[in-house]
C-alpha cells in the first residue's frame, strides 16, 4: 500500500482535536416528577466523571426531556457532546444554556471550542461576546488563548503570538500561555523559542500532563526520541487518558518498530475513543507492517467514513483532519479524493511533507507542471529530502526534460547517496540513450535497496536489449523471490523465460500467475499467445473469450482473436476483430488502426486500407508511422500525388535515420518520385555511408534513369562487401536485364533466391524464367514449390495467376484466381482478374465476380468497366450501359472503357455517341486490349 512509509515528520503533525460521531437522538421517556429529573442528572454527572460519555449524554437528554431549561444539565450536556466529538450539538446546547442564564464565564470558552471545531474561527474574532470586558480575568485569558489557536488555524502565526502575549499579561503566573506558545513556535520553525516556552511552562507546572506532553513534542521534533518517549510516559502517568500523549507515543513506537508497545497504546486509545481517526491511521500502519492488508484497509475506511461526512468549510482550519483524511484516501488508492484534502492542508502548512504525496497524485494525472511547482516549493524549505528530489526528477522526466533530471540527480548524489535518486538518475540516463551508464545506476539502486522495484523492472528489458539474458533472468527471479505472491512478477518471469527460449518454464510461470490471481489478465493473454504459437487455437479462443466476457473492451484480447482468425484462414473475421479493436481504441491510440490498415493492404483491400489509415491520421497526422501507413494505402489506391505529400512529411520527421529514410525512398519510388527518393537516400547515406539498403535503392534509381554503368559499379561495390547477401545478386540480375543479358540475369536471380528465399526474390526469378527465358514449365515448377510452402503469399499467388492469364492459359488462370479469392475473399483485384478470365471462358460467373470486386472497391473505374462489360456479354445491355457510363465518368480518358461503352452504344443504335467514344479511344494511337476490334467497329459506323 502507498500509505505505509509515511515520514516521521508527517506523523509529528498528527495532533489536536478531531471531529467524530454525530449527535444521538433524544431518548423518549414519559414525563415524571422533578425528582426523576434530578436522579437522571445525578446519574449523568456520575457517568461523566467515570468517562462513560455516551451514558451521560443519554441521561442528560432524559433530564432535559423533563426539565428543558435546567441550566446545569444543558452545560454538562454541551461538555459531553464536545468530548464525544459532536461540535454541532455542543454549539446548539451551549447557546441554549446561555439563553437560559448560564454563567457566561463558564460557557463562553467551551462554546468557542465548539465553534472552532466547526471551522468558525473568524466568528471568534467578530462576535462581541468573546471580548466582553466584564468577564473575569481568567475567562478573558482563556478566550485570548483560544483566539491564538484560531489565528494559528488560519495561518496567522504572528497574530497568534500577540494573543498569547495578551493572555500572559492578564495571567502571568499561568502555564497555559507558555503551553499554547509551543505549537506556534514549532510551526514557525523557531525551535529554540519553543524549547524556552516549554521550559517556562515546566517550571510553573512540572507535573501537569499538558506541560509534559508539550515537552515531549519539543523533544520529538528535535529528534531526541528516547527523551520524548520518557516525557510522554510521565504525561500518561499523570493523566492516563491523555489522548495527545498516547497518540504521540504510539506513533513513535510504530516508527521504532516496537509493534507490541504500539498495539497496547492503540488498544487503550480504542477504549478511550473508538472513533479517534489518528489512532485508526496508526492501526493501519501497524496492520500493514504485520502483513494484514484487510485490517489496514478497514482502518483507513474507518477514517474516511468518519471524516468525509463533514463539509470542507468545517474542516478547512483543522490541518490534522485534512492531512489524515488525505492520507487515508491516498492509502485507499483514491487519489482524486486525497488531492482535495492534501491541497487544503498545503494551503495551511505549505512546507509539510504531504507535498510529496500531492506531487505523486499530480504525476498520476499527468499534471507535470503542477507536480514540479509543488516539489520545487517544498525543496526550498527541505533541500535535503531525497525522496522529494527523486520525485522532482521523475516529474522532469515526465515533462521530457530528461537531461535536466539527470543533472539534478547527479548534483543530489554529490551531497547524499540515495537509492531513490540513483533510480531516477538511471531512468533519465536510459531515456537519454545512455544505456550503459543507466544500467550501472539502476543496478546500484537495486543492490542498495531491494525495495527499488522500478529500478529492477527497468533493468530487465535493458539487459535483454544488451544481449544479457542471464542477468535479465536473475533479476526477474530475485523480484519473484522478494514478492512470491505478486502475479505481475511471475508474468514478467514468464516473458523473460520465453525470450530465452525456455517455453516450458515460461508457461509454468504464466500458469502460476493465473493461479495466484485468476483475474490477472496479462498472464492469461500470454498463455493465449503461447497457445496460438503452438496452434492450439481452440484453447486460445476459449481463454480469450473469457477475458473479453469479463472486459468487453480489452483490445489486446480482441487483437489476439484477430490473429487466430487470420491463422485459420478467416480474413473477414480477422478484419472484424481488428475493426472492433480500432473502434475501442482511445483518441491517441494508433496501434490497432495501423494493424487494420496493414492487414487490409496485405489482403489486397486497398480502399478499406486507406480508410483505416485516414482514421489514424485524423488522430495524429504528424506521426511517422501514420504517414508511412497512409502513403502505402495511397499507393495501393493509385494516388501517387497523395503518397508523395505524405512521404515528404515523413522524410522530415525521419531526420537522418538510415533505415527509415530507405523505407521512405522505397515508397517514393512506388509513387514514381525519383527526386524525392534520391533526397531520402542522400540523407540516409550522409549518416551511414555503407548502409546497404540505401545503396541498393540508389542503384535501382540509376537503372531507372538509364545510367546502367553507374548502377553496375554501385552493385559491384555492394557485392564485394556483402557477397552472401541476396540484395547484390538481385540487383546484378536487374543490371543484366538492362543490358539484355537474360541468362546472366536468371543466374543472378537464382543465386539471390537461394541466399534469401523471399517473396521478392521469388517474383524476380519467376518472372525471369517465364518471360525472359520463355521457360514456362520451369517457372510453373518453381511456382508450385514456392506456393506449396507459402500458400498465403498473396503477391506470389497473384503474379502466378496473372502470368497464366498473360500466356492465355485461362483454365489454369481461373483455378489460380479462385484459389487466391478463397485465401483473400476481400481482394478486389483478384476478383476483377477472375471476372476477366471468366469472360474469356464465356462463363456467366463473370458477372458475380465483377459485382463482388465493385462492392469492395466501388471507386475503381477499371473494376466498374469489367462489371459493365460482363453484364453486356451476359445480355444485360441496358444495365451494362448504365454501369459503363459510370466507369467513363470515373476515368474519361481510358481507351478500353471508351471502347466497351462504344460497343454497347452501337448495339443500342446510338451510333453517333459510339463514334465519338471510339474516336477518343483511338486518338491516342496507343494499343489497348480490344484496339483492333475498336478500329474495325469504327469503320462500320461511318
Amino acid at each position: 500500500m502507498t500509505y505505509t512509509r509515511i515520514s516521521r515528520t508527517v506523523r509529528k503533525l498528527v495532533g489536536g482535536t478531531l471531529l467524530a460521531a454525530s449527535m444521538l437522538g433524544f431518548c423518549v421517556v414519559s414525563h415524571a416528577a422533578d425528582s426523576r429529573a434530578t436522579k437522571y442528572y445525578e446519574d449523568a454527572l456520575s457517568r461523566y466523571e467515570k468517562k462513560d460519555i455516551d451514558g451521560a449524554i443519554i441521561q442528560l437528554k432524559n433530564t432535559l426531556q423533563i426539565e428543558p431549561k435546567q441550566v446545569p444539565a444543558l452545560v454538562l450536556l454541551g461538555k459531553a457532546l464536545l468530548k464525544n466529538y459532536d461540535p454541532i450539538g455542543a454549539e446548539v446546547t451551549f447557546d441554549e444554556a446561555l439563553r437560559q442564564g448560564a454563567e457566561r464565564s463558564e460557557v463562553l470558552p467551551l462554546l468557542a471550542q465548539a465553534m472552532m471545531t466547526l471551522g468558525k474561527q473568524k466568528e471568534i474574532f467578530t462576535q462581541a461576546r468573546f471580548t466582553a470586558a466584564d468577564l473575569p480575568a481568567t475567562t478573558r485569558s482563556q478566550l485570548l488563548l483560544l483566539r491564538a489557536t484560531a489565528s494559528a488555524d488560519v495561518g496567522e502565526l504572528t497574530d497568534a503570538l500577540k494573543y498569547i502575549n495578551a493572555a500572559r499579561a492578564i495571567d502571568p503566573h499561568s502555564p497555559g500561555s507558555w503551553v499554547a506558545e509551543v505549537p506556534v513556535r514549532i510551526r514557525l520553525r523557531q525551535f529554540k523559542e519553543a524549547n524556552e516556552a516549554v521550559d517556562r511552562a515546566t517550571a510553573m507546572a512540572p507535573n501537569a500532563a499538558d506541560t509534559l506532553y508539550q515537552k515531549g513534542v519539543v523533544l520529538h521534533v528535535a529528534g531526541n526520541v528516547s527523551a520524548a518517549i520518557a516525557s510522554y510516559d510521565r504525561a500518561i502517568k499523570v493523566d492516563s487518558d491523555h489522548l495527545g500523549a498516547l497518540l504521540a507515543r504510539a506513533g513513535l513506537f510504530v516508527d521504532l518498530g516496537r509493534n507490541a508497545d504500539a498495539a497496547k497504546d492503540l488498544d487503550e486509545l480504542r477504549r478511550l475513543n473508538p472513533t479517534e481517526p489518528r489512532a485508526a491511521y496508526l492501526r493501519a500502519l501497524l496492520a500493514e507492517r504485520e502483513n494484514k492488508p484487510t485490517e489496514a484497509r478497514e482502518a483507513l475506511v474507518e477514517i474516511t467514513e468518519l471524516l468525509d461526512r463533514f463539509p470542507m468549510d468545517y474542516v478547512r482550519y483543522r490541518p490534522q483532519v485534512l492531512m489524515l483524511n488525505g492520507l487515508a484516501h491516498f492509502g485507499l488508492n483514491e487519489p482524486e479524493k486525497a488531492k482535495i484534502y492534501f491541497e487544503a492542508f498545503q494551503n495551511v502548512q505549505p512546507d509539510a511533507p504531504t507535498a510529496k504525496m500531492l506531487a505523486q497524485i499530480y504525476l498520476r494525472s499527468a499534471n507535470y507542471e503542477r507536480a514540479v511547482e509543488m516539489l520545487e516549493r517544498y525543496l526550498k524549505t527541505q533541500p535535503n529530502d531525497g525522496q522529494a528530489i527523486a520525485l522532482l526528477g521523475s516529474a522532469l522526466m515526465a515533462k521530457g526534460q530528461t537531461a535536466r533530471a539527470a543533472t539534478l540527480m547527479q548534483q543530489a548524489l554529490e551531497t547524499k547517496d540515495s537509492p531513490d535518486i540513483r533510480k531516477v538518475l538511471g531512468l533519465s540516463l536510459m531515456r537519454n540513450g545512455q544505456s550503459g551508464a543507466a544500467i550501472k545506476e539502476l543496478e546500484t539502486a537495486f543492490k542498495n535497496d531491494q525495495k527499488q522495484i522500478q529500478a529492477a523492472t527497468a533493468l530487465i528489458p535493458m539487459y535483454i536489449r544488451a544481449g544479457q539474458p542471464a542477468k535479465a533472468l536473475a533479476t526477474t527471479e530475485k523480484l519473484v523471490k522478494l514478492q512470491p505472491a505478486n502475479p505481475a512478477f511471475l508474468n514478467l518471469l514468464g516473458m523473460v523465460r520465453a525470450n530465452t527460449g525456455n517455453m516450458r518454464d515460461a508457461r509454468t510461470s504464466f500458469e502460476q500467475a493465473v493461479k495466484l490471481n485468476a483475474s490477472f489478465v496479462p498472464a492469461s493473454l500470454n498463455l493465449a499467445r503461447m497457445e496460438i504459437a503452438s496452434r492450439s487455437y481452440d484453447a486460445a479462443t476459449i481463454r480469450l473469450a473469457d477475458i473479453i466476457k469479463t472486459d468487453p473492451k480489452n483490445v489486446e484480447a480482441i487483437f489476439e482473436m484477430a490473429t487466430i482468425a487470420d491463422r485459420q484462414g478467416k480474413p473477414a473475421e480477422a478484419i472484424g476483430w481488428l475493426d472492433k479493436a480500432n473502434k475501442l481504441s482511445g483518441p491517441r491510440e494508433l496501434r490497432w488502426g495501423l494493424a487494420l490498415s496493414d492487414y487490409q493492404l496485405r489482403h489486397g483491400n486497398a480502399g478499406p486500407a486507406l480508410d483505416a489509415a485516414k482514421d489514424v491520421s485524423a488522430k495524429q497526422p504528424e506521426n511517422l508511422a501514420v504517414l508511412l501507413a497512409l502513403a502505402r494505402a495511397q499507393l495501393a489506391n493509385n494516388d501517387a500525388a497523395g503518397a508523395k505529400s505524405s512521404l515528404t512529411a515523413a522524410t522530415r520527421l525521419a531526420d537522418y535515420n538510415p533505415g527509415l529514410q530507405a523505407q521512405i525512398a522505397q515508397l517514393q519510388l512506388g509513387a514514381r518520385n525519383i527526386p524525392g527518393a534520391t533526397y531520402s537516400l542522400q540523407k540516409a547515406l550522409s549518416k551511414q555511408g555503407d548502409f546497404v539498403p540505401a545503396l541498393a535503392l540508389m542503384a535501382e534509381i540509376d537503372l531507372r534513369l538509364g545510367e546502367v554503368a553507374k548502377a553496375e559499379k554501385r552493385v559491384r561495390e555492394i557485392l564485394a562487401k556483402n557477397p552472401k547477401q541476396s540484395v547484390g545478386h538481385s540487383l546484378l540480375g536487374d543490371v543484366a536485364v538492362s543490358k539484355g543479358q537474360n541468362a546472366v540475369a536468371i543466374d543472378s536471380y537464382r543465386r539471390a533466391f537461394s541466399l534469401e528465399p523471399s517473396t521478392q526474390s521469388f517474383l524476380k526469378l519467376y518472372r525471369a524464367q517465364a518471360n525472359l527465358a520463355g521457360d514456362v514449365s520451369g517457372a510453373a515448377q518453381l511456382a508450385s514449390q514456392w506456393l506449396k510452402a507459402h500458400p498465403k503469399d498473396i503477391l506470389s499467388q497473384m503474379e502466378v495467376a496473372d502470368s497464366l492469364a498473360r500466356h492465355n492459359n485461362f483454365i489454369a488462370a481461373r483455378v489460380a484466381y479462385e484459389k487466391l479469392v478463397k485465401i483473400a475473399p476481400s481482394n478486389a483485384q483478384a476478383l476483377d482478374s477472375l471476372a476477366n478470365v471468366l469472360l474469356r471462358l464465356k462463363d456467366p460467373g463473370a458477372v458475380r465476380a465483377a459485382e463482388q470486386a465493385v462492392a469492395i472497391s466501388p471507386a475503381n473505374a477499371l473494376f466498374v468497366d469489367t462489371l459493365g462489360w460482363a453484364l453486356f456479354q451476359s445480355g444485360q445491355t441496358e444495365r451494362a450501359l448504365k454501369v459503363l457510363n459510370d466507369a467513363k465518368l470515373r476515368d474519361p480518358a481510358n481507351s478500353e472503357i471508351l471502347y466497351h461503352r462504344a460497343v454497347v452504344l452501337a448495339q443500342t443504335g446510338l451510333k453517333s455517341e459510339a463514334r465519338a467514344d471510339l474516336d477518343a479511344a483511338l486518338k491516342a494511337g496507343k494499343p489497348f486490349e480490344g484496339s483492333v476490334e475498336a478500329t474495325a467497329l469504327r469503320k462500320t459506323l461511318n
